[in-house]
């Protein structure tokens, strides 16, 4: 019986990637990795690994995520060593505690890889901490969206009451409907937000507005996935510690006066 080892990558940046993960790469004979993995990272699996691309875009997932977990089992009781390796933290929304309980069920012998999750290193990157000692005591953790078949309440009420700072996965889509929610709640219409393109990367873009404004600010700009949104007074800490340089050019950030930095 091999060991499966359920890896963190790390939010984009290959640096960031942490010396147990780098390890289990270097050591796998199949390692099983996902569409916002680094590529760079993979050039330290050995020659003769087996490498198995298990993409998934909104909406379509090239392997799902059945197959995935046969496949985790299937290599492992073929006597190997596989590494599954998941963009930032296996267990911040990505199924790794699902893929877990699949190798508990059949007996294979597996270990957790905890990894830097985007929802702290994004923001990091463009000068935003989600906490501070004056601004925000408190931060939550949330998905933008819901798995099929279940209410999409986030239970907006507790969260503008009862947390300071937002940071919301996969979230582009539904930001309307995020927005519309937590003015609804009665969050303040000028509370900053911020959209994390690709961050961490060398093609991340930070795009600021307000609840008010950045849903218009975002179409403007063409704001995609993967982006993660940062909601709360932490983003206008922004215009003071700002450190990473954006891919975007100074004066095309700076297009909308006032609601990009």
């Amino acid at each position: 019986m091999g060991k499966v080892y359920l890896v963190g990558a790390g939010p984009g940046d290959p640096d960031l990637i942490t010396v147990k993960a780098l390890k289990c790469i270097q050591k796998a004979d199949v390692i099983l990795y996902d569409r916002l993995v680094n590529k760079r990272l993979l050039d330290n699996a050995k020659s003769n690994a087996t490498l198995v691309y298990c993409g998934k875009l909104p909406n379509h997932h090239l392997i799902e995520q059945e197959t995935i977990n046969y496949l985790l089992v299937k290599y492992a009781k073929q006597g190997k060593v596989v590494t599954r390796l998941k963009g930032g933290d296996p267990f911040v929304y990505g199924r790794g505690a699902e893929e877990a309980e699949a190798l508990a069920k059949n007996g294979v012998s597996f270990e957790i890889v905890p990894g830097i999750t985007a929802g702290i290193a994004a923001p990091a990157y463009a000068g935003i901490p989600v906490t501070h000692r004056e601004v925000s005591s408190s931060f939550a953790v949330i998905t933008g969206h819901r798995s099929k078949g279940k209410p999409d309440d986030e239970n907006w009420g507790n969260l503008v009451s009862g947390v300071d700072t937002l940071v919301i996965y996969m979230g582009v889509k539904n930001l309307p409907y995020i927005c519309d929610s937590l003015l609804k709640h009665g969050k303040d219409h000028d509370t900053p937000v911020a959209l994390i393109h690709w961050g961490t990367t060398s093609e991340q873009r930070t795009v600021t507005g307000t609840l008010r404004t950045i849903v218009g600010i975002a179409s403007a700009k063409k704001v995609e996935n993967p982006s993660m949104i940062i909601i709360g007074e932490v983003v206008e800490l922004r215009k003071q510690i700002a450190w990473f340089q954006d891919c975007e050019l100074q004066e095309d950030r700076l297009s909308v006066v006032g609601e990009t930095v």
